[in-house]
């Protein structure tokens, strides 16, 4: 199941110059950040409310690394052991930037939960990350009700 890319499940046209496994985790984390982006602002569209400003600030609590750290300490003991691999060498990476707005700590486990998400994208498994991204939504928007 893992470790080929197919093209079928990817949105462009464009293989990894590896196979995902090989590819380093910060290069799966700044792929898995912008896939995990897009599911988050599809999930706002889906939803009565359309205000830009409404959209904007919603997404940014959900992608933010604060949010992505809780996201991934909820999903942890849903994951396998192959995703908790990739987790593990995600939040082990040195990305050689400070982060801004969050402590390292939950810096480092948001990107192990975006190189999870670059992993999943990068070996097809989209129904995954779909489950992913859906629970990790509904408990951060279900925690700040």
């Amino acid at each position: 199941m893992s470790g080929h890319f197919n093209l079928d499940s990817s949105w462009f046209p464009y293989p990894p110059s590896k196979e995902a496994r090989l590819l380093p985790p910060i290069v799966l984390a700044y792929i898995g950040d912008a896939i995990y982006e897009v599911a988050v602002r599809q999930y706002l569209i889906s939803l009565p409310n359309l205000r830009p400003n409404h959209l904007h600030r919603t997404a940014t609590g959900l992608v933010s690394a604060k949010a992505q750290s809780t996201i991934l300490a909820f999903l942890e003991p849903s994951l396998t052991e192959e995703e908790k691999d990739t987790v593990r060498k995600g939040r082990n990476a040195k990305s050689g930037s400070v982060p801004k707005n969050a402590d390292v700590l939950e810096y480092r486990h948001a990107t192990a939960f975006e190189c999870l998400i670059g992993y999943l994208y990068y070996t097809g498994q989209q129904e995954r990350i779909r489950e992913l991204a859906h629970s990790g939504i509904e408990y951060m928007l279900n925690r700040s009700e």
